[in-house]
């Protein structure tokens, strides 16, 4: 089962643009539009698997919640945008989070349920309304949400996978090993903000 997402992660990965999901390029329509987006773009892609990551690394009730959490304010983002209603600085908050969640993870720290709850709540709010903006105009608002919402969860999914995968095939340098993918998370991110 670890092996499958595993795989999962890395075809979703490699499938991705860098930066691109964003473009309002496209004609599909639907859900097909709204699963896409989200791993249309390798900083989606990053951010959601590093949340799904750091659930894993806080452990407990986090592994359901914190995504929960995430999927939850990005429907509420996605409806802003669909709405009209403006988010400043959007793409900044988008590759902000992949710097902001890598380096959360990275420290290595567990944080309170709700601490983690609200850091990634507020971080998925940019990430709804870049899925919202880039609704096709002839798109069903809640099947087009119904697609970037599952295809959000399935990328938390593979975070999670790697987390608890990780722990399960190294215990000793499972922590290293989490917190130094925290770290090219993060520089990943860095990078994408100076691009």
């Amino acid at each position: 089962m670890q092996r499958i997402f595993f795989a999962l992660a890395a075809i979703m990965t490699m499938a991705a643009s860098p930066v691109l999901a964003h473009t309002g390029a496209g004609s599909v329509s639907g859900l097909a539009a709204g699963f896409g987006h989200p791993i249309g773009g390798l900083d989606h892609v990053l951010a959601m698997v590093a949340v799904g990551v750091l659930a894993a690394q806080q452990g407990g009730r986090s592994i359901w919640l914190v995504p929960a959490a995430f999927v939850a304010m990005m429907v509420v983002g996605g409806g802003l945008a669909i709405a009209g209603v403006p988010v400043p600085f959007v793409e900044l908050g988008i590759v902000g989070s992949i710097v902001v969640l890598g380096g959360v993870i990275a420290a290595g720290q567990r944080l309170p349920l709700v601490g983690a709850m609200a850091l990634v709540g507020v971080l998925a709010i940019f990430h709804g309304h870049a899925h919202g903006t880039e609704m096709p105009v002839n798109a069903s608002g809640l099947v087009y949400g119904i697609g970037f919402a599952l295809a959000t969860a399935m990328l938390h999914a593979a975070g999670i996978a790697l987390g608890l995968g990780l722990h399960k095939m190294a215990s000793r340098l499972a922590p290293l090993a989490i917190r130094a993918g925290g770290g090219a998370i993060a520089a990943t991110g860095a990078i994408l903000l100076l691009a």
